[in-house]
């Protein structure tokens, strides 16, 4: 055996020697603290720009409410016109007599009940008629 044989390193040998490299934790650690840090930032940024996005959305929705309000407002505002118009004792009385022919009453055709007029006691008295069946009553004047 030459005493360089000793020494030399066989070709299998000399491919596992290149290959293998001892773990530097330091490093490793190092790189995971950057990895970290870089994912956080990235959550951070990716937050932000969900919120962004959130408050465009509710820009939006906000603007479409106050249009349908507005809308609202205009459809309540002419309503009201039309309820108005539709109230008017003119209007009434005027589709009375013209749609229907009605015509004011006549002073013997209307008789003020006593009870309504002032002055009057206001008070009804009950009594049952005799000729009447048992369960009906008959108002009789005061």
């Amino acid at each position: 055996m030459s005493p360089r044989r000793g020494f030399r390193i066989e070709p299998r040998e000399q491919d596992a020697a290149r290959f293998h490299r001892e773990s530097d934790h330091r490093r490793l650690r190092s790189m995971a603290g950057a990895l970290l840090c870089v994912g956080v930032l990235v959550a951070l940024v990716l937050g932000m720009v969900a919120l962004r996005v959130q408050q465009v959305r509710l820009s939006y929705r906000l603007d479409a409410l106050r249009v349908t309000k507005g809308d609202l407002e205009e459809t309540n505002r002419r309503l009201r016109v039309e309820l108005a118009t539709l109230k008017s004792l003119s209007r009434i009385d005027g589709k009375a007599r013209g749609e229907l022919g009605m015509t004011p009453p006549g002073r013997n055709q209307v008789r003020l009940a006593r009870e309504f007029v002032p002055g009057g006691s206001g008070i009804v008295k009950y009594t049952v008629h005799p000729s009447a069946c048992r369960d009906s009553i008959h108002i009789s004047p005061p």
